[in-house]
């Protein structure tokens, strides 16, 4: 069996499926699942199943979104750390993270005033990662774009 991959408290992802090539995710072990940062959510049926239409703001200080759409897994009732539980749908997406690729759970929410638009949490970790609080990027930085 191959050891885990260490790595940081916070790293950069990529949800393919998605189109989003690098979103900055924060690493929680201390939440069972991973959310990402959603504005805009709607359902609506195809082809019999329901499927989610959303966008996605990669960067903080960006307007820039990306529209993304996604069938919806189900939707169930979260707890926040704050002890709030909320209704959110969840969809199924492959993330990238070190040079692995995996299928996880993420739920969609407003995480509007959180510096992540990403939380990893514990079920896409497990047996997959190994996580140091003390590490940061340890899996890269993103690759800024030259500018002219």
């Amino acid at each position: 069996m191959q050891e885990p991959l260490l790595i940081g408290w916070r790293e950069w992802v990529s949800l393919p499926q998605l189109g989003l090539t690098a979103i900055k995710a924060k690493i929680d072990t201390g939440a069972r699942s991973s959310s990402l940062h959603v504005t805009a959510l709607e359902a609506f049926e195809r082809d019999g199943r329901t499927w989610l239409r959303f966008a996605v703001a990669p960067r903080r200080r960006s307007a820039r979104t990306v529209a993304c759409e996604a069938p919806a897994l189900e939707r169930r009732a979260v707890t926040d750390s704050g002890g709030c539980t909320t209704q959110r749908w969840f969809i199924r997406s492959t993330i990238a993270l070190g040079g692995n690729r995996f299928d996880a759970e993420i739920n969609l929410s407003d995480r509007g005033g959180m510096l992540f638009p990403m939380l990893l949490g514990r079920t896409a970790l497990r047996g997959r990662f190994r996580v140091d609080p003390d590490l940061s990027w340890v899996c890269g930085r993103r690759k800024r774009s030259a500018r002219a």
